[in-house]
């Protein structure tokens, strides 16, 4: 490949990676928002605590729902076109939302938007596949999950200060007009491969020109998912997954705060203080283990087995050190506990797709996406029945017990995961000569 033409390429897979990007900002944000005008939409709605618990999680449901079939889309129909296609969807479900006059309709924008953003991730990770080496992908997968922590950022701290300036209708009208240009540059500008710009493929540039046997053998929908289900090195990585994401969604997604505050004795602005780590930890740990597993270790196995690790003794220090531990080291605990439960799950996607032929990427991780979803959809609940068996205090506060007693459950969890990373698979790419390519 020429000078020039690979540096065109190499430029503008960075312009690629930074609109799609953009799109995973939105995924999270759209996530967390609720929480900054939840008390506005209870106001205005006229509604119950209860039902804004619904309305917030009608989005993982939906997300969750759409995990396959986002991978069978993405293989079939394409990324890109599965990725503006629904981001319209997106769009039109932010606006409505500003919009809405009840919240009948309030519910339906809701619906709109976990199903739009629901094709955001996957499509992007297997654009990624076709744009990236192999021993790239683990980096750039994790500063996607950067981006994402952004979401949480912008979903809190940015999006206050809009509400405060356009009230919360007038910001997601905006959110949804901006999600609009957003899906013309990803139409106008992104590519599904190199090949659709005139240049070679990725593979043909590994390997000096000549195209991979495999490279461009076609594999049916049907045929690629029976080969991910069967495949039975997918499975440990899904039941980590599942153990993983649930202690980071039910714990720190959830219950983290009521934790810090019942226990803690801190006050809403304290607690949100100390759990703005979780976003810092993903902002900052998901492209450093990425880095870490492709230029350091050269093993997506050693790097699962050190936060699974670190993960177990940080629950452990946790159950002993109950309400002990000073207020500045809370701020190091969230921080720690981001790093080991969500930036690793750039390592957890980037092995999932190296199981599988490139063809099937978005059947693949679409697949295994659906585990986190479903870790946090059993342990949100079942945390809150464990914490509902203890009496609550006249202020409504849960003991002490009641908190230990899920910290001992996370703990459990923690080490069912750490067990699942000594069965996982290496997948970090050998060279010809069998040795980790670096």
């Amino acid at each position: 490949m020429e000078g020039s033409k690979k540096s065109n390429m190499l430029n503008f897979r960075l312009i690629i990676f930074s609109i799609l990007s953009i799109g995973y900002l939105l995924v999270y944000f759209h996530r967390l928002s609720l929480s900054v005008v939840a008390d506005d939409l209870v106001r205005e709605f006229e509604t119950s605590a209860s039902m804004m618990g619904l309305l917030g999680s009608v989005y993982f449901y939906i997300y969750a729902f759409m995990q396959f079939p986002a991978g069978l889309m993405s293989d079939s129909l394409g990324p890109r076109k599965s990725v503006t296609s629904f981001l319209l969807i997106a769009s039109a479900g932010s606006i409505i939302f500003g919009f809405a006059p009840n919240i009948t309709v309030a519910f339906a924008g809701r619906i709109l938007v976990g199903l739009g953003v629901s094709m955001v991730f996957i499509p992007t990770m297997k654009i990624l596949a076709q744009w990236f080496r192999a021993r790239e992908f683990a980096l750039m997968a994790g500063l996607l999950n950067a981006m994402g922590g952004m979401g949480v950022l912008s979903a809190t701290w940015v999006f206050a200060l809009m509400t405060a300036w356009l009230g919360w209708r007038g910001s997601f009208q905006v959110i949804g007009i901006g999600t609009l240009v957003l899906v013309a540059l990803i139409w106008f500008i992104v590519r599904d491969r190199p090949e659709d710009k005139g240049w070679p493929s990725i593979a043909e540039i590994e390997n000096r020109g000549q195209t991979p046997p495999d490279a461009q053998e076609k594999i049916s929908l049907l045929e690629g998912a029976k080969i991910v289900v069967s495949e039975r090195h997918f499975w440990p990585i899904a039941v980590w997954f599942f153990f993983d994401c649930g202690i980071f969604f039910g714990f720190g997604g959830l219950w983290g705060g009521p934790f810090l505050m019942h226990v803690y004795d801190m006050s809403k602005a304290q607690a949100g203080a100390v759990l703005s780590m979780i976003a810092w930890g993903m902002v900052i740990g998901s492209p450093l283990l990425g880095l870490v597993s492709d230029k350091v270790f050269k093993s997506r196995k050693k790097v699962f087995i050190i936060c699974s690790t670190i993960l177990s003794l940080e629950m452990l220090l946790l159950y002993i050190f109950f309400s002990d531990l000073p207020v500045w080291s809370l701020y190091v605990v969230f921080f720690v506990f981001s790093l080991c439960s969500s930036s690793i799950v750039v390592v957890g996607f980037t092995a999932a797709k190296e199981l599988f032929p490139v063809q099937i990427a978005g059947t693949s991780v679409g697949t295994v996406n659906l585990f986190p979803f479903l870790g946090g959809a059993v342990f949100m609940p079942v945390l809150g029945r464990v914490l509902d068996g203890y009496p609550k205090s006249a202020t409504g506060a849960f003991p002490q017990e009641a908190y230990s007693m899920v910290i001992l459950i996370l703990f459990g969890a923690a080490l069912v995961s750490l067990i699942c990373t000594f069965i996982i698979k290496e997948t970090f790419p050998k060279d010809k000569t069998g040795q980790s390519a670096g």
